[in-house]
């Protein structure tokens, strides 16, 4: 037994023996092979750190050689400006070959003036890095900078359908202050006065520690047109005025709503276009077609980026693109149209929308009260930007791009689902009723009109716009067959245009109620419209019953929204509606056109909490449209409270003006 016993225990030895020199051969395997890993690992772990920015790392990183000749604030600072600076991003790195200390390799990244790609080698040993500023670019040196130079695109200009320019960039005086020049600070309040600023802000901006005796230091940036303002500003000494390019919009408060305006881009513009040529003195275009546009219309800087001696010599080129200067605009707006109906409804809170009805070209988009574009770029002082928005009248809120109680315009709308669902006949007399319920269990609840004409059939009832007739004809149609009609004429859906739009709407939430059905019929109940998709619809019956998509930029392609209903349909509305202005009992007659045959719609719609209420605010509509096809147009206007001012009948005689002219 001992033997075996031995012999046993022998051979346990041996095979213990064997399996240490397999573990020592495996570790000094892996050690070697974690060795020969190490410069890798270490420069990636370096450029991960350059992705995060993290610095301080980047620095423990390198040899304490190379930290002898770089402080850690000299090594942070170096780095971060020139990888910043440029914008580096999308940084890769393929290792090509790794022998004893050195390891070659190949590094891309994106920049702010496009791709840099080099290839490069260092050495690394005991997983420190032998830094020099070669290791950024091959060819920098200590005294050597990473220099960026710009060649900024133009902004495109916006046009009208005729190339009347309606933005551009123009000229304007920086207002600006030379210290050594001055009376001290004894012109400060006077100052301040006249550029509605502060005298503790002039201040402030004067304390900058660059300023030499001989610096211009800028103050505001003021039209060339407020001649007075220059002499009042240059009798003050050390006031210069320099000639700077701004963008500029001509028509001013007339084209505000729609063009938009530009600002200042704010540290949340720059995260949200990161890398796409926004810096801390750029602008932006900040609502209408400015900002719809902005890609189209900023066009792309030009920018080098370049290696420059201790000496300012070009020394070596990395990255660049040629500037792009941005696309103009071409706009469907007749300007001329834009602005008369600007100058005639600009007391008023008002919307107007101009249309071409057999293309969908918007011919005039305009809201009131307004502001001025141009002070959004001048700079808005704080009183004139709480002045805005304490205004009761509100001259920010863009009325076009609301939705609004259409009244007696929505009447059509009816007639139309009423015909195209074959649900209501067009000669059918409803028996004229001033006021009138369904039945009892209305309660209190009446609909009542202002004119019940006989006989009471839908030609009669839209001329001399029946409120009862359409009331009951909302019941005849039928929930189903409206909703049908809605949904047909697209109310209720986004409205596909290039500025944002209110959504219109036939109800907020149920519609099976009776009386809402009733009171939708006639434009009350929950019918809210947006005046551009109004302007689409009433085009249709002029366009055979096809609604155009409403489009405001001329590279749009022209396309039908909806084949809101048959021909027969759109002609035989038509013919009641050209009887609104024909007719002598036409509520539209005051806009009657000897030789010209003209269709239109008036509406008032009543905001009160109760039937019963008299304090509630009216709305006025008039929506007008030619029959000829040589010269088409629909122009669909609502202006606020109307209520003891004519209602309506004020919307029509402020057209008159902005629709003659145009015609003529």
């Amino acid at each position: 037994m001992y033997d075996v016993y031995t012999k046993r225990n022998d051979k346990k030895k041996y095979i213990i023996a064997g399996a240490a020199i397999v573990g020592v051969i495996a570790i000094a395997a892996a050690f070697f092979l974690l060795k020969g890993d190490s410069k890798e690992s270490t420069l990636k772990d370096y450029y991960a750190a350059i992705k995060e920015k993290k610095y301080d790392e980047m620095y423990n990183m390198i040899s304490e050689q190379s930290q002898k000749v770089y402080s850690k604030d000299e090594f942070i600072k170096r780095n971060q400006n020139i990888y910043e600076g440029i914008e580096a991003s999308d940084i890769e790195l393929t290792i090509d070959s790794s022998e004893d200390d050195t390891i070659q390799y190949k590094v891309k990244m994106k920049t702010l003036a496009g791709e840099i790609s080099f290839d490069n080698q260092t050495k690394i040993k005991d997983g420190k890095i032998f830094w020099d500023d070669s290791f950024v670019f091959p060819s920098l040196e200590k005294t050597d900078k990473v220099r960026i130079s710009e060649d900024d695109a133009s902004r495109g200009r916006i046009l009208d359908r005729n190339g009347k320019v309606i933005a551009h960039m123009g000229e304007a005086y920086s207002v600006g202050l030379v210290r050594g020049k001055l009376n001290g600070e004894s012109d400060y309040e006077k100052l301040a006065s006249l550029l509605d600023l502060t005298k503790e802000g002039i201040q402030k901006t004067m304390s900058a520690s660059w300023i030499k005796d001989d610096s211009f230091v800028p103050l505001k940036t003021i039209s060339k047109s407020d001649t007075n303002l220059e002499n009042s500003l240059l009798k003050i000494p050390g006031v210069k005025l320099t000639t700077t390019t701004v963008r500029s919009y001509p028509y001013g408060e007339a084209t505000s709503h729609l063009v938009g305006y530009m600002q200042k881009v704010t540290a949340e513009d720059l995260e949200k276009h990161k890398g796409e040529g926004y810096d801390e003195n750029s602008y932006i275009g900040r609502s209408g077609i400015e900002a719809a546009y902005e890609k189209e219309l900023k066009g792309q800087d030009g920018v080098s980026i370049y290696i420059v001696d201790s000496q300012g010599n070009k020394k070596t080129a990395l990255a660049s693109h040629d500037k792009k200067d941005g696309q103009d605009i071409t706009l469907t707006i007749d300007i001329q149209l834009q602005n008369n109906l600007y100058q005639s409804f600009k007391k008023d809170k008002s919307a107007s929308v101009a249309m071409n009805p057999t293309n969908g070209e918007i011919l005039a988009l305009v809201s009131t009260p307004t502001f001025n574009s141009n002070d959004f770029i001048l700079g808005l002082s704080s009183t004139k930007w709480d002045s805005l928005n304490n205004d009761t009248n509100k001259p920010l809120l863009n009325r076009f791009k609301e939705a609004w109680v259409p009244g007696s315009t929505m009447k059509p709308l009816t007639a139309a689902i009423g015909l195209n669902t074959q649900s209501l006949n067009a000669s059918e007399d409803f028996n004229a009723q001033m006021k009138w319920q369904k039945d009892s269990s209305w309660g209190s609840y009446f609909v009542t009109t202002l004119h019940a004409p006989k006989p009471n059939n839908l030609k009669n009832a839209l001329i001399y716009s029946d409120n009862v007739y359409f009331a009951k004809a909302a019941l005849k149609i039928g929930k189903d067959n409206l909703v049908k009609g809605y949904k047909a004429m697209k109310i209720g859906d986004e409205i596909p245009f290039e500025l944002s739009l209110k959504k219109s709407q036939y109800t907020s939430k149920d519609f099976s109620e009776d009386i809402q059905i009733a009171d939708s019929g006639y434009g009350q109940g929950q019918i809210l419209m947006n005046p551009v998709q109004m302007a689409s619809i009433y085009g249709a019956f002029v366009n055979d019953g096809k609604m155009m998509t409403p489009h405001i930029a001329k590279s749009t392609e022209t396309k039908v929204w909806a084949e809101a209903f048959s021909k027969a349909v759109a002609d035989e509305i038509k013919n009641a509606l050209i009887g609104v202005i024909s007719d002598s009992q036409g509520t539209a007659h005051s806009f009657y056109h000897n030789g010209m045959t003209l269709a239109g719609k008036t509406g008032t719609g009543e905001i009160k909490a109760s039937q019963d209420d008299t304090t509630g605010q009216e709305v006025g509509w008039f929506t007008v449209m030619t029959t000829d096809a040589k010269n088409p147009i629909v122009i669909s206007s609502m202006v606020e409270d109307v209520k003891g001012r004519g209602g309506s009948n004020y919307v029509v005689n402020r057209m008159k003006q902005p629709f003659d002219s145009y015609i003529k």
